[in-house]
């Protein structure tokens, strides 16, 4: 039993030096405006901007093949800060500040087709076929990919309920950002 224990920490220890010693052999550098760019955008991977996630929206982004518009979830904020970083003009009319929603079902017209279960890109909806589905609103990043393909239209967006924690303090019409203080 020991040696069982002995010859499986020297292979544990010996493969882990292994694989350090690759990770700083075989590392590749990364762009490093890409690495700006996806730290900025919000990771929910919702698929909104056309692609699978938000690091090929980073990558396209920086290659110019995508806008600084694309990531809706970002909103105008987003955009700019995009566009500050990669140093191109922004087009406010490209942009479109939603309020934030979660979705929610109808459950009287809910079919349980498990549709809105495939497209779902956090596994916020739960149910199982030909019962009457929920959405866990915290895990819900209003991506409303489930209402595209709802055959019943039973899911529906709601606006995220106002409490302490989700208060937000809305932005003054006209003001698109505060200004920084000039010393």
């Amino acid at each position: 039993m020991y040696a069982a224990i002995i010859v499986l920490t020297v292979m544990g220890a010996g493969l882990g030096l292994g694989l350090g010693y690759a990770a700083r052999v075989f590392r590749v550098e990364a762009d490093p405006i890409v690495e700006r760019i996806a730290a900025k955008l919000p990771g929910s991977q919702c698929g909104q901007c056309g692609y699978p996630g938000c690091a090929p929206a980073a990558e396209a982004i920086a290659k110019g093949e995508a806008a600084v518009t694309c990531c809706p979830p970002g909103g105008l904020v987003l955009a700019e800060q995009l566009a500050e970083i990669m140093g191109v003009e922004l087009d406010r009319s490209a942009v479109r500040d939603a309020d934030p929603g979660i979705a929610w079902v109808e459950e009287s017209i809910c079919i349980g087709c498990v549709k809105c279960l495939r497209v779902c890109p956090t596994d916020a909806i739960v149910g199982a076929p030909k019962m009457i589905h929920a959405v866990l609103p915290e895990a819900c990043s209003g991506c409303t990919k489930c209402i595209d393909i709802c055959p019943t239209e039973a899911l529906r967006m709601r606006p995220i309920e106002v409490t302490l924690r989700t208060w937000r303090w809305h932005r003054p019409e006209g003001e698109t950002r505060p200004e920084a203080a000039h010393v």
